[in-house]
């Protein structure tokens, strides 16, 4: 038994677990807003991350302004997305609108195979050091600078929902579209800064997993592998996305080390979230932290 991996293994899943928290988020803030899930948010990292790679490698440009640029491209793109395909659908039936973000996710799969193809692309060099020395541990930079960002967009979510005007209009929105409206309230301006932060978010995690694995159709699967968080934390819930982002990030590499030196089933690190997301479901189906529907008849 070899215990000498077994906090590596920790600490890379808190950092992995920190990412998978923030494309939590971004599935929470949508529903929150518009009790919708959208499956095409694994499709948000995935063009993100081409915008980005595509900005650094023809033009040459300096990571960072490749990034801001990013940003703002993935934030209109939120916008322009919400207002043209999503707004005509509201006040339609729920499964209309899912299945519409599950055709968006199809469409943006095979338009970004189509123009940048199929293989797995990488990044310029950014880092100066692929890797640095924590602790005696070996750590990809890319991760340091994903902990970075995730803590900087946490702290970003908590004070948007308590302090800012458009952080408070969107929880009133979330409560009642009706009496929100009734305040003065844009719904549709609201749903649209939901899809926009959670497209800006999304590019951020789709950037840094293609710094450290490359860019390719591969990173779309994200969307999929956070559901499991999605669902441990609560649908509705912000603080639930962060610890259940955490907890599958370092159940995924416990279950990698279980499996190396017991079990020997192979793929554990893929399934386990999965298996956990069925105990989820069947114990506690509205999460940790996610509000009980209570229905009166």
């Amino acid at each position: 038994m070899d215990w000498s991996l077994l906090l590596p293994l920790i600490l890379n899943g808190l950092i992995v677990g920190a990412l998978y928290g923030v494309v939590a988020m971004s599935f929470v803030l949508i529903y929150k807003a518009s009790q919708v899930v959208n499956f095409a948010q694994g499709e948000f990292l995935l063009v993100g991350a081409w915008v980005c790679w595509w900005l650094l490698s023809e033009f040459h440009l300096p990571f960072w302004a490749g990034f801001l640029m990013t940003l703002a491209f993935m934030t209109l793109f939120g916008i322009i997305l919400q207002v043209v395909v999503l707004r005509p659908l509201i006040g339609e039936p729920v499964i209309s609108v899912i299945m519409a973000t599950i055709g968006l996710g199809i469409f943006f799969q095979a338009l970004m195979k189509w123009i940048f193809g199929v293989f797995a692309k990488p990044f310029p060099p950014i880092f100066p050091t692929d890797r640095v020395l924590i602790l005696g541990l070996q750590i990809q930079t890319a991760y340091l600078l994903s902990l970075g960002i995730s803590v900087l967009i946490m702290f970003g979510f908590a004070w948007f929902f308590t302090a800012s005007k458009h952080g408070l209009a969107m929880r009133a929105t979330a409560f009642d579209q009706q009496v929100a409206q009734s305040l003065g309230i844009s719904v549709p301006r609201v749903f649209a800064m939901s899809w926009a932060i959670s497209a800006l978010v999304s590019a951020v995690a789709g950037v840094v997993v293609g710094i450290v694995n490359g860019v390719s159709s591969a990173l779309s699967f994200y969307g999929i592998k956070v559901f499991p968080a999605v669902i441990l934390g609560g649908l509705d819930s912000v603080v639930g996305a962060v610890l259940g982002g955490l907890i599958v990030g370092v159940l995924e590499n416990l279950a990698q080390y279980v499996d190396a030196e017991w079990l020997h089933w192979g793929n554990m690190y893929t399934v386990a979230p999965f298996y956990a997301l069925i105990l989820i479901l069947l114990i506690k189906p509205y999460g940790l932290f996610g509000t009980r529907a209570i229905e009166r008849v």
